[in-house]
């Protein structure tokens, strides 16, 4: 059964190859294509739903992945697109759900939507610089913070070891100020 599902897939987005994930195909589509391959999931598939979309940060670019449900069929399309460049067209005039989608995926990794209607922040105050969920980007509280932290879990004893880098921050970046002993503070 999803051997025919991934043939009607292969064959309204003119792709060699799908694979499969259960009830759903996993299709990669040129970004130059993304609103195209949206609209012949919609109108050739029977995909009247859209589950979601975000974005994956894969080091070297960024994959944008929607999910789309046919009810009837009661199978899906995982649409994903590689880009080099951060953008693909937006799809709110295919699908209005689409809108909070896109502006947190703009939000948090960059990734910009052209003919989105208004990508305002979502999540994060208008003075906050960078995108959160981007590999490149440092958290500073794991750079204040002692890490993993002062007590093991369970015992309530202290423990000793030599603090650690957190996951995420660089050798070079800044390092965490030590506590004085002093009481001066000096």
């Amino acid at each position: 059964m999803n051997d025919a599902w991934n043939e009607r897939v292969r064959a309204a987005l003119g792709l060699d190859a799908t694979e499969a994930d259960g009830p759903r195909a996993v299709a990669d589509v040129d970004p130059k294509r993304w609103h195209e391959a949206v609209r012949l999931c919609r109108d050739d598939l029977g995909c009247d739903f859209f589950d979601w979309l975000s974005a994956v940060d894969e080091g070297d670019g960024f994959r944008v992945v929607a999910h789309l449900w046919s009810v009837a069929e009661r199978r899906g399309v995982l649409l994903r697109a590689r880009l080099a460049e951060g953008a693909v067209d937006t799809v709110t005039d295919l699908y209005p759900g689409a809108d909070w989608h896109e502006r947190e995926t703009h939000e948090m990794f960059g990734v910009d939507f052209p003919g989105h209607p208004g990508l305002t922040p979502l999540l994060l105050t208008d003075e906050f610089e960078g995108h959160p969920l981007r590999k490149d980007f440092i958290l500073a509280s794991r750079v204040v913070k002692p890490w993993p932290g002062a007590k093991e879990p369970g015992g309530g004893r202290v423990s000793k070891r030599a603090p650690k880098r957190p996951p995420g921050v660089p050798e070079d970046w800044l390092e965490p100020e030590t506590e004085s002993t002093d009481p001066d503070g000096a």
